[in-house]
Parts: C-alpha cells; structure tokens; sequence
C-alpha cells in the first residue's frame, strides 16, 4: 500500500485516514482506529439521531422553529452569520447544519433532540469509540477559557492549550467508525430507506469542493461529505460513488504543524488521500 504517512508529512501535517468498499467490505487505512477529534464532522451523528426520532414520531421534521438573533452561535455561515430573527424548519436547519456547516442550527438541533441520544444511538451502531460531548457553543466556550480571549487562535502556545484538540475532552471518533456511520446511511440501514435517501441527499449538497472532493475531479464522479474545521484540524469524511456503482466510504483527519489559518497543501491532501486509498480499494 502506498505511504500515507509520507503523503501527509509532506503536506505538513500528520494524518488519519479509513475507507471501505461499501458492497465488498474491503478496506484500507492509516491510523484507522486511532481516536481523533471530529470538530464538525459530529454533525453527522446529530443528524442520524434527527432522522431516527422523525420516524419514530418523535418530532415533525416540517415543524417551524424561530431562531432568535440573540441565539446565535458563533460561525461564519448559514444562521450563525445572519443579524435577524429567523424562522424556518427542523428539516431546514438540518440542510444547513450539513451544507454549510451551520454552527447555530446545530445547536438548536442538539437542544432539541440531546446529546445523551445521540450517544446511545452511537452505542447501539458498536461505534463506541465515538461520542459528542459537546455543542459547537460549548467548543468555543471551551476555547475561550483555555486561552482566555474568544476567536482567532493562531498563537502555538495558546492551542497547545486547547482541549478541543485532544479526543480526551472533546467530540471524538476513529477514522474506522467515521466510515462505518457513513456506510450505515448509504445501505440505508442508519433511519428508515426514506430518511437515509434524504440524508444522502443533503450529504451531497455539501458546498466545500476543497477536501475530500478535490482528489475526485470528474463530472460522473459524486462525492458527498461534511468537513470539520478547528484550529490545526482539516477534517472530512464521506462517500466517493463511481459511475460503475463502486461506493467508498472516507474517512480523512488532519492536523497541521503550523497555525496558519489558510493552508491550502493541507486541504488538498485530504482529497489526495482519499483518491489513493479508493485506487487502491478499485485495483
């Protein structure tokens, strides 16, 4: 096989990296059950465990919920960076929790369906080493108290610091049970058949082609996945489908040497990566 570590040491960063055949079961990885901290790739287990309580009646993924300005968590995207009330559906902040990685949608939603089932739903998949301990606000707070201001983080001292970069104490997974989640939404087999043809949907409209998609750059080549971004940490994980009906689900964790914000050697490996691996898996 050839050398992950090597890849990565060259994009300036060490690297985590799972991925499986989907309908074979084969499978290839580095550092595969290695625990890693998820940043927002948890939204995938928060919107697992949205679906499931849809079909058991639970809630009403149509339902109208308002955001109320001054609820918003920090973010750059979706509802987060808007300056007014809000008011849309359970479903549609779901849509943007993943496509645009909505850090106050998120939060809303983990409010209404809690922590504590997600984690039971993980447990009950055996993904055991995979667990959300914490809301995006909670991360930030958690920033803010280690280093005593609120963000950027750039100053190396100050993220040697930070316990969200250490899986002990913050949202955490393997590559391995990343992929395996990923595989249980594309077998339908995570929430019912319908639930699981949405979620894939909404996996697929994801907007950032700078990861996982960048090593796939072909038009009959559908990549579908959900980034997670913190300070040294380029995440992603998904599904690369071929136009043979080869599925692959990838699972990528990276973190960098540097604190630069803007590293665009260590966004592009995650997709190099994961195109190595799936060459390897079509061989």
């Amino acid at each position: 096989m050839s050398d992950f570590g090597g890849l990565f040491r060259a994009a300036g960063v060490t690297g985590w990296l799972h991925a499986a055949d989907l309908d074979t079961g084969r499978e290839v990885g580095h550092g595969s059950d290695d625990p890693v901290p998820t940043a927002s790739v948890f939204k995938v287990p928060l919107l697992v465990e949205f679906c499931r309580q849809a079909d058991a009646g639970l809630l009403d993924p149509a339902s109208p919920v308002t955001v109320g300005a001054a609820e918003r968590t920090f973010g750059p995207t979706g509802v987060s960076a808007m300056l007014d009330d809000v008011t849309l559906s359970l479903r549609d902040l779901a849509y943007l929790m993943i496509a645009v990685s909505d850090n106050t949608a998120a939060d809303v939603l983990s409010a209404l369906v809690g922590l504590d089932a997600v984690n039971a739903m993980l447990t009950g998949f055996g993904l055991r080493g995979t667990h959300v301990a914490h809301t995006v606000r909670d991360l930030y707070q958690s920033m803010a108290d280690d280093t005593g201001h609120g963000w950027p983080y750039l100053d190396v001292e100050e993220i040697a610091r930070l316990r969200v970069l250490d899986p002990r104490h913050t949202n955490r997974s393997t590559p391995r049970e990343t992929a395996a989640l990923f595989g249980l939404i594309w077998r339908d087999e995570a929430a019912s058949a319908a639930s699981c043809s949405w979620m894939r949907t909404v996996l697929n409209l994801q907007v950032w082609p700078h990861r996982l998609a960048s090593g796939f750059p072909y038009d009959d080549v559908e990549v579908s996945g959900k980034t997670g971004t913190l300070p040294t940490l380029r995440n992603e994980a998904g599904v690369v489908e071929y136009p043979d009906g080869g599925r692959y689900a990838v699972a990528v964790f990276t973190r960098s040497l540097s604190p630069a914000v803007n590293q665009p050697r260590a966004d592009a490996v995650i997709g190099t990566a994961a195109r190595m691996a799936v060459d390897h898996l079509r061989r």
